[in-house]
């Protein structure tokens, strides 16, 4: 892989560690590097969410890509269907061939296995021998961070390798939710089925996802019996268990237990360094035992980070000629991490996560918008903040279109309300506030 395309992977790690998490992984995770010329970056994301990063996050951007290069960057974003059109990478060589693409993938070739992931590595390796036969459906959950994406490709991989003829899909939670909306906004849903239910290996990444989404759960539902029925094999991946997915319906959290469930959890010493170790030779980085032991050392719950530190040391000795030792690596870790404590809960970290339940803008819900889904979701924002800050109820007010306190009160009360009739409503947001405060 191309040493630019691993600055790009330092500066997505730099953001994380400048945003709650919650903004990371709606807006600042999707997107992907296009190209890079002269002192332009471009990158693709969803027109959708181009419109908000422009708003709320293009300094931020740029600052960050700014410290990756050590000069000013200009950052320019295109659509996916534009990215296909300029995507030529950052290096005027020929593009790779599917044999190099695939040794720099995400296979069971280098996953590094380890006492937290022995048992979700064996299921999934099993599951790539023996699609529809083995586990059906796999469940693996953990933090973010861990492993999991890595596992549900390398299962893609091994698939593809042994059975190339095989239609495997492999998408988000949030990917098959937008799908489904376009479809429905088109009238082709027909399309949609013909898609999904004709495949014969189904990945989902971050199935949490589509919890809350009624219309996506009785879509995903029937897809999930069209494959299960016909023997095809079903892998997802989630933040939690299916017993804390306090919003999925009973019929499909039933039948996400009813196959393999595998936890993975964080890494021990001695894993963190084979990670970082093995993280080192791909990107051929001379990395000395001590370098290596400070940075498993510190780092100790999140694969990504690890890789991540990695990286960065890779691009100060490409951009700086920087030798890596000690000092390199501590100031790789601050980059990666922060040297603040975690960002306290915000009333812009509660407004993200109700607009991404409930597939409302973040404007939508800060506007003076009445429809009964931007009303529903801008009720529950300020019950959060009201509940999880120390804000009064004109500071909230202002938050909303300078709403007055008066105003603010009724909110609430009708909230408290709603909240003691509807469970799934009160199961919705005790799962916001839990996202939130993790």
């Amino acid at each position: 892989m191309d040493s630019f395309v691993e600055i790009w992977e330092s500066i997505k790690e730099l953001l994380r560690s400048r945003v709650t998490e919650v903004a990371y992984n709606v807006w600042l995770s999707p997107l992907e590097f296009v190209s890079f010329q002269s002192d332009t970056i471009t990158l693709s994301i969803s027109d959708f969410k181009r419109k908000i990063i422009e708003d709320k996050f293009s300094s931020l951007i740029e600052e960050a890509c700014a410290d990756a290069f050590g000069f000013p960057v200009h950052v320019h974003y295109v659509t996916p269907d534009d990215s296909a059109q300029l995507k030529t990478g950052f290096s005027a060589e020929p593009e790779a061939s599917l044999a190099a693409e695939e040794e720099t993938a995400y296979t069971f070739q280098n996953f590094i296995i380890g006492p937290s992931n022995r048992f979700a590595h064996a299921a999934a390796l099993n599951v790539a021998n023996n699609p529809g036969k083995a586990y059906n459906p796999l469940f693996i959950y953990g933090h973010s961070g861990l492993g999991k994406t890595h596992l549900l490709s390398a299962i893609m991989h091994e698939i593809k390798r042994q059975r190339p003829h095989e239609v495997i899909l492999y998408i988000s939670g949030e990917h098959f939710t937008n799908e489904l909306i376009h479809h429905l906004k088109e009238h082709s849903t027909s399309t949609f089925h013909d898609k999904y239910r004709g495949c014969d290996v189904l990945l989902v990444d971050d199935i949490q996802f589509i919890a809350n989404k009624e219309t996506t759960q009785e879509e995903f539902f029937h897809t999930f019996e069209a494959l299960k029925n016909a023997g095809k094999q079903i892998v997802l991946s989630s933040d939690r268990p299916p017993r804390e997915m306090l919003t999925l319906e009973e019929r499909l959290r039933t039948r996400f237990e009813g196959g393999l469930i595998a936890d993975i959890q964080p890494p021990t010493l001695e894993t963190r360094m084979a990670i970082v170790k093995k993280k080192a030779e791909e990107l051929n980085v001379d990395l000395s035992d001590d370098v290596v032991s400070f940075i498993a050392e510190n780092i100790k719950k999140n694969i990504r980070q690890l890789e991540g530190t990695v990286k960065k040391i890779k691009a100060y000795q490409e951009v700086e000629g920087a030798r890596p030792n000690i000092a390199i690596a501590k100031r790789a870790i601050s980059d990666i991490m922060g040297d603040n404590p975690p960002t306290p809960v915000t009333v812009e970290n509660i407004i993200n996560e109700v607009s991404r339940t409930f597939n409302v803008s973040p404007a939508d819900i800060r506007s003076e918008k009445r429809s009964a889904n931007i009303s529903q979701a801008r009720q529950v924002a300020i019950y959060i903040i009201h509940e999880v800050t120390n804000l009064s109820l004109s500071a909230i007010g202002a938050e909303f279109s300078n709403k007055h306190y008066s105003t603010m009160i009724y909110s609430l009360k009708e909230m408290e309300h709603k909240l003691a009739t509807n469970m799934t409503l009160k199961a919705t947001v005790d799962d916001i506030i839990k996202n939130i405060n993790e």
